[in-house]
């Protein structure tokens, strides 16, 4: 029989480094895979005043929020690209219709818009009838704390910041949205 070394480990210990790597691997999972929330409420923007913008529509027009002072408005940030923006469309469509009748405004804004024509062809399939204002650069979804599309921002009559909705919209997170600004369920 041989004597073994005064230094032998245990043969468990072979299993230790893996086992290890494997639980880091599957708690860094766990944290990069879960969802983000659907909802702002722990932005830094809500309960606080809008941030103003005055840009140029596709359509040609100015759209300055401060000018919509007195309604409820309703801000989309999205691009062409965009497949939750896509899924999203028809609901913002049927939403749209309604904005003369219940007094507020629908504001579309293009974040990362690869394609002023895209924008313009997406606009046409979706019946998207409310502005929608190519931003020059990024500072507009910087101010409203916009790190990906699409996002809603639901602002009160009186220009303050009442709900931010991260992902694509359902009707049920809409209906949320709505409720804050004081405007019927769709």
């Amino acid at each position: 029989m041989t004597p073994q070394p005064q230094n032998a480990r245990p043969n468990w210990t072979k299993y230790l480094p893996p086992l290890l790597a494997f639980v880091v691997v599957a708690l860094l999972a766990l944290l990069l895979l879960r969802p983000a929330p659907s909802s702002g409420e722990s932005s830094g923007l809500i309960g606080k005043p809008a941030p103003d913008f005055t840009l140029r529509a596709l359509d040609g027009q100015t759209v300055s929020l401060s000018q919509l002072r007195g309604q409820p408005v309703v801000l989309n940030f999205w691009a062409s690209w965009c497949g939750p923006c896509k899924e999203e469309a028809p609901l913002l469509h049927e939403l749209s219709a309604k904005q003369g009748a219940q007094g507020f405004k629908m504001i579309g804004l293009l974040f990362q818009e690869t394609s002023e024509q895209n924008a313009r062809k997406f606009i046409a399939e979706h019946g998207l009838n409310y502005p929608n204002i190519q931003t020059p650069n990024a500072d507009t979804g910087v101010a409203y704390g916009i790190a990906g599309i699409p996002d809603t921002v639901f602002i009160d009559k009186n220009g303050v910041v009442q709900h931010l909705d991260r992902g694509g919209l359902t009707r049920e997170r809409l209906n949320v949205g709505l409720e804050k600004i004081g405007l019927p369920k769709l």
